[in-house]
């Protein structure tokens, strides 16, 4: 119900503001996407579509960015390509060049007539960022930036920082970048220190008192040495140069965040066994088919664990509180091997441990399970003699759980790095592997142990 009237709610909102454009500056674009999608949600994809054809060319970019996938590319398909072409042509290049990529997925006669639209520059830049590897430095890059000449005048610099403010929309500038007369990057000031400068003097007198050399990556670099210098360095933005040194873009701190976000979405869904391509599908189909493939492989794994079961199926029937308490060993192994596969996943997703720290890595998670499997076997001894006034059975569980949890731990850090070491990746394979192994030894720890003692 609360859902309902957010979405009635939304779609009233946009309504107006369309009426009334000179509102729509108070709105970042996800809010206005935000809205959008109520409208989608309420009123259907008619007026969905209708209501982005009325929104200003210069905030269009921007909002369709903002979009799910699925109405993203409702709205790519369905808008011309004259008003696609407007719309790219505001964005700054990293944008652009995102945007003309969904376009092109979905229809490449459109992406041409669209290019075609634009001046020959633009091309250029959106053509040569493309070129980029996804996993490369330049594919987040934006040419858009401000940089001045070391023997530069400040009162020039800034009166050229006014003219492409007004002229291009330049934004988010935080330093000026500082180059020599041939363009490659020398070092960065803050804007902040710049304001306050003589503006009859030039940007050589003040090197010694505020030159920075800023930290900067060549355009192929590899993403991750750029998500790491963010961290590192607390950034907000990042030149990027060629392979001699020239300045030619910079990265900013939003395109980090999508990057961070999308990586930990991706491991999110990788532990689950499905990838975020597929759980953006609209068609029951093809992800049940996606999904299918892991649950037929947790299949195997289950049946496995219960041949183990089937190996001591009179020790069982003999023994009938076994049938009780056999999923607690199992369940307790299977969390904490968890714990530690959580863990170590993530420190290798961040580049925090390296195989120099790997042994140490995985004697800690050990030590933990050992510490952790000592306290619970104590807790689940006494209330299985409690419970059914057994002590051998309560030694039986209580030994169970030590040994599983044991196994846990060091299955749990032993195979992502495995699977790393392998160049698979750990958050695919890793929980399918550590269910099998924390499923089997658990029962075959408590049903070999109940063999020997009980009967």
């Amino acid at each position: 119900m609360v859902d309902e009237i957010a979405y009635r709610e939304g779609e009233k909102r946009i309504r107006h503001l369309l009426e009334h454009p000179e509102e729509l500056e108070s709105y970042h674009s996800s809010e206005l996407a935000k809205l959008l999608r109520s409208l989608h949600q309420e009123a259907g994809s008619d007026a969905f579509i209708e209501a982005l054809r009325r929104l200003p060319e210069e905030r269009l970019g921007e909002v369709l960015l903002e979009l799910p996938e699925h109405l993203k590319d409702e709205a790519l398909e369905a808008l011309s390509a004259r008003k696609l072409s407007e719309a790219v042509d505001e964005l700054d290049s990293d944008d652009a060049v995102d945007l003309m990529q969904d376009i092109e997925e979905l229809d490449e006669a459109k992406e041409q007539e669209i290019l075609s639209r634009l001046d020959e520059e633009e091309v250029r830049t959106i053509r040569a960022l493309k070129d980029y590897a996804g996993d490369q430095a330049g594919s987040l890059m934006q040419t858009e930036l401000f940089s001045a000449e070391l023997d530069e005048k400040v009162a020039e610099a800034i009166a050229r920082l006014r003219r492409l403010k007004s002229e291009k929309g330049l934004e988010n500038i935080h330093q000026v970048f500082l180059v020599d007369r041939f363009g490659f990057l020398v070092g960065g000031m803050p804007l902040e220190d710049v304001i306050t400068f003589d503006f009859d003097r030039t940007f050589r007198d003040y090197l010694n008192e505020h030159y920075k050399l800023i930290p900067s990556v060549k355009a192929t670099d590899p993403v991750d040495t750029v998500v790491k210098l963010f961290e590192d360095y607390d950034l907000v933005v990042l030149p990027v140069t060629d392979e001699k040194g020239r300045l030619i873009g910079r990265i900013t701190y939003d395109d980090i965040v999508d990057v961070i976000e999308e990586r930990a979405t991706d491991q999110i869904y990788k532990m689950a066994g499905v990838d975020e391509e597929t759980e953006e599908e609209r068609d029951i189909r093809v992800i049940t088919r996606k999904r299918a493939v892991w649950l037929g492989v947790n299949l195997v794994t289950a049946i496995l664990a219960s041949l183990v079961i089937g190996l001591f199926d009179e020790t069982i029937e003999a023994y009938v509180a076994l049938a009780v308490l056999m999923p607690i060993v199992a369940s307790m192994g299977g969390n904490a091997g968890t714990q530690s596969l959580t863990v170590m996943v993530r420190q290798l997703a961040l580049g925090e441990i390296g195989w120099n720290e790997a042994k140490e890595a995985v004697f800690r998670e050990v030590l933990v399970s050992l510490f952790n499997g000592l306290l619970f076997a104590l807790v689940m001894g006494v209330i299985a003699l409690l419970w059914f006034h057994d002590p051998k059975l309560g030694i039986v569980i209580a030994l169970a759980m030590i040994i599983n949890l044991i196994f846990a731990g060091l299955f749990g850090a032993v195979i992502p790095l495995g699977l790393k070491r392998v160049g698979i990746d750990p958050a695919v394979a890793s929980s399918v592997l550590l269910t099998t192994v924390t499923d089997v030894v658990g029962f075959f720890a408590f049903l070999g142990l109940a063999k020997v003692i009980l009967l």
